[in-house]
Order: structure tokens, then sequence, then C-alpha cells
């Protein structure tokens, strides 16, 4: 097929009603693509016969109750095999569509606020990003964990092809690298919002910003290059397949072509914002814009449109108004301009512009190097171009209008942000509470805003969403998991499990930490109190009754009677002693919690949050490493009991993402600890359905698996997420979509302990 070498204009579809902010190209049919817009549908196209340039509408999308703002495709699998479509709003949902139905197949609700991007990755993960802070992962129409760590709205979010990495891109400037969960580095350099991102590779993707530039990253943390020539926002980004090659589009009304990491090319279009932009397999790159119309440019001569229809979009192009305010044009002084004489020069590169003057006219003019000559690209005016473009940016988030407030006279001005979505009245209220102004103002406030946007509504009052930077979010964790646990003698067996028809290693109770030393215990404890400052000496009366307690939960044999409420009293007492000396009544603390009357008393409904919160305290990552280990240890044996586990499992987000924070410290011990603490919240979890906790579950295990080098943790991590996953196909998706296998892979040929390898090989066959 011949080329030229250079993208002209294909078509331009009259697609949408208002603008259109996501496109995307089908898997099927060939050369189809979608599109998404502010009018609240989405649109499949499909291309029409060969000696026909366009693309016909094959069908209509609605179930949004609020803009559509992206859109992404997941990729076929045996029950949807021509893919699905998945759509983020302004009503802060989801909507997933199959091609054959205008109804969505499903809504996936969670976000508090617009969900702005979406990508999707193997086994039908989709991730989500939002003005809410957080993205989101998705499997099986499910939320399998939040990622949290972002101070501003997400605005961009890829999931890389391999290592279960994601990326996310926000408006406060960075961009975080996430595994499992986890927030593994996070990239500074952008000066502005983050508004898009693109991979390249395993190893490398692109980032663009409100800051003008298009950045060139190394997952491992590294900017490797800087890319400028737009003059305005950049808002999207597309790679060409199995190239290193790409195209950008932004708020200076162009799509700009990369070459050998030069911009080749610019094309401006006769639209303010130029939202979104994707590549068709054949090459052909598809933009959508302010004006609500689809262009599809092609290199490719048998597809570019007539002379005549070029000839129409050139015309569309010189008649546009451009304000200098914009920055569309660059930094450019309107004085001294020379006059239609200047055009006999050729341009330096292609999509430079000039300025001339024309009588009273102020032109502008883009050197068109395909062409040879200058084309006018429009008129330069002293006033705003109205558009009806959702494109003034406040605090990292757009509005229709942010307008300066002068309530009190003499008084600092305020910002209020307002879309035309938005009910005025309950605009003014959020407006005087936030600035904590009297509620006296809400008319006068309330009807500036109507008068000001003049009387613009563009359907029902958007639900009250929190600020992309301040609303509320939920923590979730992330993970994966497979085996069942049953303890022997606190030990791990391997049992037959006929549900699977595979051989698992198995633990139907919980793994116990209770080897004790009873003498060396209250030898060290009387030392360390000999020394102890004055007001946090013991009383021999307090020793003896803390010996008597060891002796009566050291064993399911011991003739002492059962502890008493002061002997536990005077334990939780005794437990917050000065932290360099506190480690044996831990350890005291560690074997009395397996007794169900200490079980009950310390991790009943009253109690158990304090003791919780005291361990967590002592497990901080800038402890003393006995006291995390102890500490750990104790947290296991709670447990034995079900008040223990009734604490544990409310408290699991928190327990589980403090300890995950312990898999660093070079300590084999606390390693140990950690490991059978999430191995019995697996154990836990296995006959639940709480995928989210499951989520986190896998997380903690998978992560903690990069650090931990001891074979026993090792072997009981592997067994955790055995457990999580055993019977759970979603669970098992997860794992598969994180990773998992490729990160454990290494063990399954670990011979010693040869249940490490046979461990490692079953949960690696109950992943394929």
């Amino acid at each position: 097929m011949a080329s030229s070498n250079s993208y002209k204009l294909r078509c331009s579809i009259p697609a949408h009603e208002m603008d259109v902010r996501g496109v995307a190209a089908a898997v099927f049919p060939e050369g189809a693509f979608v599109s998404v817009s502010r009018d609240r549908t989405g649109r499949v196209w499909v291309p029409n016969s060969s000696s026909d340039k366009g693309f016909t509408e094959m069908h209509c999308m609605s179930g949004h109750s609020n803009f559509i703002s992206c859109v992404c495709i997941i990729a076929p699998s045996e029950t949807y095999p021509r893919g699905l479509i998945a759509t983020g709003g302004n009503d802060n949902n989801i909507c997933v569509f199959s091609l054959d139905r205008p109804q969505p197949l499903f809504t996936l609700k969670g976000h508090k606020n617009t969900v702005c991007t979406l990508s999707s990755g193997k086994f039908g993960t989709l991730l989500s990003g939002s003005w809410d802070t957080t993205a989101k992962v998705w499997l099986n129409e499910k939320c399998m964990m939040t990622l949290q760590g972002h101070t501003a709205a997400v605005w961009a979010v890829v999931i890389l092809p391999e290592q279960g990495l994601m990326l996310s891109g926000s408006a406060d400037k960075t961009i975080k690298l996430w595994k499992a969960g986890r927030c593994e580095k996070t990239f500074t350099g952008h000066e502005d919002c983050v508004r898009g991102l693109a991979v390249i590779s395993n190893t490398e993707f692109f980032s663009c910003s409100n800051d003008a530039s298009i950045r060139r990253w190394l997952v491992t943390g590294e900017c490797v290059e800087v890319y400028y020539s737009h003059t305005n926002f950049i808002y999207s980004l597309a790679v060409f397949p199995n190239s290193q090659d790409f195209i950008s589009t932004g708020e200076d009304r162009t799509l700009r072509i990369w070459r050998k990491g030069e911009c080749s090319q610019t094309i401006r279009l006769p639209a303010q914002s130029v939202w979104c932009c994707c590549i068709l397999p054949n090459g052909d790159i598809v933009v959508g814009a302010s004006d609500g119309i689809i262009r599809v440019f092609t290199e490719a001569e048998d597809r570019m449109a007539s002379a005549e229809d070029l000839q129409i979009f050139e015309n569309e192009l010189s008649k546009a108004t451009i304000d200098p305010k914009t920055g569309d044009l660059g930094d450019i002084k309107l004085e001294d301009l020379p006059g239609r004489e200047h055009l006999n020069e050729p341009g330096n590169r292609d999509g430079q512009t000039r300025l001339i003057k024309d009588g009273q006219k102020v032109e502008a003019y883009q050197w068109s190097v395909s062409d040879d000559r200058w084309m006018k690209i429009g008129d330069v005016v002293g006033g705003s171009n109205q558009q009806t473009s959702k494109s003034v940016m406040y605090e990292g988030k757009e509005y229709d209008y942010v307008f300066t407030i002068d309530v009190n006279e003499g008084g600092p001005s305020m910002k209020l942000p307002y879309n035309v979505t938005d009910d005025p009245w309950l605009t003014a209220h959020n407006f005087l509470q936030k600035n904590d102004l009297s509620p006296m103002f809400l008319d006068q406030v309330a009807n500036f805003i109507i008068e000001n946007t003049k009387g613009h509504v563009v359907g029902p009052a958007q639900p009250g969403g929190g600020d992309p930077f301040t609303g509320e979010f939920q923590k979730i964790g992330t993970a994966a998991g497979f085996f069942v646990l049953i303890k022997r003698n606190n030990e791990i067996k391997k049992k037959k499990c006929k549900c699977l028809g595979l051989a698992l290693y198995i633990n139907n109770n919980f793994i116990c930490i209770k080897v004790c030393f009873h003498l060396p215990l209250t030898a060290k404890l009387k030392e360390l109190n000999g020394g102890a400052p004055q007001e946090h000496k013991l009383s021999e009366e307090i020793l003896e009754s803390l010996e008597r307690l060891l002796l009566s939960v050291s064993g399911p044999s011991s003739s002492e009677p059962p502890p008493t409420i002061q002997q536990i009293n005077l334990l939780w007492k005794a437990s917050h002693w000065p932290e360099d000396i506190v480690f044996p009544i831990l350890d005291i603390m560690r074997l009395a919690v397996r007794h169900p009357q200490v079980n009950e008393s310390l991790c009943g409904e009253a109690e158990g949050v304090q003791l919780c919160n005291h361990l967590l305290n002592l497990m901080r990552p800038e402890g003393r490493p006995a006291n995390q280990m102890l500490a750990l240890r104790t947290l296991c044996n709670c447990f034995s009991g079900r008040h223990g586990r009734a604490l544990l499992m409310g408290q699991r987000e928190t327990v589980l993402s403090r300890a995950a924070d312990l898999a660093t410290v070079c300590n084999k011990n606390i390693h140990i600890a950690l490991a059978t603490l999430v191995l019995n919240y697996a154990g836990c979890l296995h006959h639940q359905p709480d995928l989210e906790a499951k989520a986190q579950c896998l997380s903690v295990a998978s992560r903690a698996l990069e650090t931990v080098q001891d074979k026993e943790a090792v072997f009981r991590l592997l067994v955790a997420l055995g457990t999580t996953v055993a019977s759970d196909q979603t669970a098992q998706d997860l794992a598969r979509s994180l990773g998992v296998s490729s990160q454990i892979s290494k063990y399954s040929s670990v011979s010693d302990p040869s249940k490490v390898g046979e461990c490692c090989q079953l949960l690696l066959k109950e992943l394929q």
C-alpha cells in the first residue's frame, strides 16, 4: 500500500453532541473503534467499504447518568470472544458493555467521584482512576483492591503487560508504580498535573502533563528523556504497535506525531481541546475533540480523504478563532508583526507557526512539510473563543467555570468552581460552608452563578461528590493465594483435598508459637526489673503473680489454677514497661493469649482494640526487633480463641498493613512470625467469600516473598497463598493478574527442604 509518510485527513465524523472524551480501538469488528462523550453516550464505529473512507455507527451505548469521561477495551475471553467495552463517568460509576447490546452488562460501583481513566490487563483485570484520589483494581465484577497514596485526582492509569505492575498519574504531579497493591516507587519530575500514560514495553513508559512536556521513564525510576513541542496542556498519548514512536494531543488544538524522539508532524484541528487519541491496527489515528467531532488521519494514500474533503477541512481550520491568551501559539508578541510577504519564506519544520498582519486582522499560519506551504489555521482575536469544552482547570480538576467571588467588600477573593451539571444552590451552599461564610449569602451566590452561566443546565445535579483532593476514601488491600491449613503438633501436614483432586498442604486450625523456656524467662524478667528505673519497678507481689500466670498458661497439662482477672490486669499493665525492657512481659503475653480466659479478657470487644493498637505500636518499623517479633507472635496466638479471631478479623486491614512493613527487617524470627500471621489469616478466610480480605492476604504474602529468605517462612507464605486461592476462581484470577506465578517460580526447584519445592509446584499448577 502506498504511503505518503505524512498523515492527512481520512474522514471527519460528526459523532457526538458534546465533547468526545475518549476513543479506543476495538477488537471486533476489524478496524472498528469506540468513542465516548459528555453527551452520556458511547458509540461503536465500523469502517465503510474501501471505496468509502468513512465509518458507520454500529450501535449506541447508554447507561451513565452523567458525562462519560473515558473508555477502554477489555480483551476477549472464552465468555466474551469479542471483548468488552468499559466506560467511566462523572456519575462515579464504570459501565461494562458487550458489542451486541446498548445497555451495560453490569455496573461497577465504588469510586466516590468521577472515574476519569481506565486500563485493562490480562485475565479480565480492570484498573480505574478517579478524582477521589484513588485507583481501583476490578476483577469479575468485584473491586479487589484500592490503591491509595496520591493526594490529588488520579488522571491516568495503565497496566504494564508483565510482572503484575500498574502505574497511576495524578494531579499531585507524581506517577506511582504499584505491585500487589503496594506503591513500589514514586516518579517525580513533572511540574503540573500528570494527564496521560502510555506503555512502551515491560520496562518503559511515557507520561504527559499540564506542564506541556512528555517524559520517557524506566520502571526503575529514571527519566531518560523529556520531549517539548506542545504549547499547552497535553491530554493523551498513544504508542504505535511494536514501536517507540507515539502520538500526543492537547489543549493547543493539535495532534502531534513523534518519530525517533522528534515531533515529525503537527496537525492542527478546528477545536480548542483535542482530548483523546488512539491508533488503529492499520496505523490510522483517531482523535476526539471538544467540538464533538471525531477525525481519523491516515498516511496511506488510498485511504486519504478526497481533495474536496481535504479542502473543506482546511477551510474549517482557517476560519477558527484563536485567543493568544490561551497559549496555543506559544509565547508570541503581537507587536511589530510582518505582513503577508512573510509567507513567501518556507518554514523550518513541520508545524511551525507564524503570525502575520493582513490589514486590521492578525492571521495564524502553520508550515506543512508534506504540502510544502503555509496553511492558515485561524484568525487571532482578542477575546476568548466561546467553547462548550470543559477546559478550565482549578486544583487539578476540570470545570466549566471558575469564578472569583468577593463576598465581603475589602476581604480576600475566593474561587468558586462550577460545572453546568451542578445544582447552583447546592454549589453555593458548599462554597459558603467551605469558606466559613454566613448562610445569609446563599441567594446572592446562587443567583450570581445562575446569571453568569446564562442558565446553562445540561442535566440533573451531580451527586455531592468530594473535592478530588480531599474526598473521603476507604483503604483496601490486594494480593493472591491457594492451600488449606491444618495443625498437627504445630506442624503443617500434607493432606488429600478431594474437592480439588490435588494433594494440598492443609492446616485445619491455626498455627500457634508455643515454645516456652520458663526458668530463663522468669530469670530475665527479674534481672531487668532489678535494673529498671524506680518508677517502673515491679513489686515482688506482681512478679510472683506474673510467674504463676506463666505457669498456668505454659501448657495444657499445667496443674496451676486458671488465670485470675487480677493476674490478667497486671499482665496488661506490665506490658507498658519501657520498650527496651518489655520483651519478657510480651513473651508471657504471647503464651497467655492462648488460654481461653486470657483470650476473652484481652481480646474482648472493649479491650481488644487497645491490645491491638498497643501491639501495632511495638511493631513500628523503627522499633526494637525483639518487640516486633514478640508482638507478631502474640497476634498469631490470638487466633487460638474465638475472641482473638474476631478481633483480628475486624482489625485485618491495619494489622496486615503494619505487619507487611516488617518484611524488610533482616530477622529470620520476625519473618517466620510474619509468615505465620498471614497463614492464620488465610486459614480464617479460606471458607469465606470476602474477596477484599483475600486480596490483602495475597498482597502481603506475595510482597513478603520478595525479601524473605528463610525457607520455613517462605514455605508458610506459599501455603498462605495456596490457602487463599484454593476453590476460589476469582482469587486465582487475581493472583494470575498480579504475576504471582512468575514471582514464586524460583522456589519450584528447592529441594532442601523438599516441602518448599513441592508446595510451590502445586501452587503453580493451580494458577495455570
